[in-house]
């Protein structure tokens, strides 16, 4: 049978029949192509990994109405199979027993780790504490609030015009009240009103 002797109602039969195999078609391939990289993970044994871009993240520990931490980034990512956020542009701050700042940072970047319960800032990392005390470098370790806060690179410590000191390593104290200088150093402490 040709196609001019077919009825107006076959052939529409047949445009719309070809037509939806059509659209199963494309759509068949389309789905290939898109979850390609899903069967992928899956045949690697990730089929349970989560990953996260996320723009504006803030992180926090909280117990019992006590904030040890808060993390801002403006942006970051987090996956589920090493428990680790990546965040960029980050500004934060750590409290104390009575649920007050005792010190706030700022960094290029920063990671959590949800395992080790640890935060790392690096590149462009500034402290300040709440006594004054304002230290620069270029790696920041937070290790819990019981453990002291180890920094390390171009260590460069001011406190309210009083003391100026360079340094590989410092560790600050649990508390933020006291650091100690590790490594090759340089120390100076002032007079009032005197340079």
């Amino acid at each position: 049978m040709k196609w001019k002797d077919l009825s107006k109602k076959r052939k529409t039969y047949i445009l719309a029949a070809g037509t939806i195999a059509a659209v199963m078609l494309w759509a068949f391939i389309s789905a290939g192509i898109i979850t390609r990289n899903f069967n992928r993970s899956q045949v690697n044994g990730q089929q349970d990994k989560q990953e996260a871009l996320i723009h504006g993240i803030i992180l926090t520990e909280t117990k019992d109405d006590h904030k040890y931490w808060e993390i801002y980034g403006e942006t970051g990512s987090y996956t589920s199979d090493n428990s680790i956020a990546m965040l960029d542009s980050c500004v934060g701050n750590f409290y104390d027993k009575n649920n007050e700042v005792s010190m706030s940072f700022e960094s290029t970047k920063g990671t959590y780790n949800a395992n080790k319960k640890q935060i790392i800032l690096y590149q462009n990392t500034h402290i300040v504490i709440k006594d004054g005390t304002s230290l620069e470098a270029d790696r920041v370790v937070w290790s819990g609030s019981e453990a002291p806060i180890k920094a390390k690179g171009n260590i460069r410590i001011t406190r309210n015009d009083e003391f100026f000191a360079t340094a590989n390593e410092v560790e600050i104290s649990p508390n933020y009240d006291d650091f100690k200088i590790i490594g090759k150093a340089v120390s100076k402490i002032y007079k009032s009103k005197e340079k």
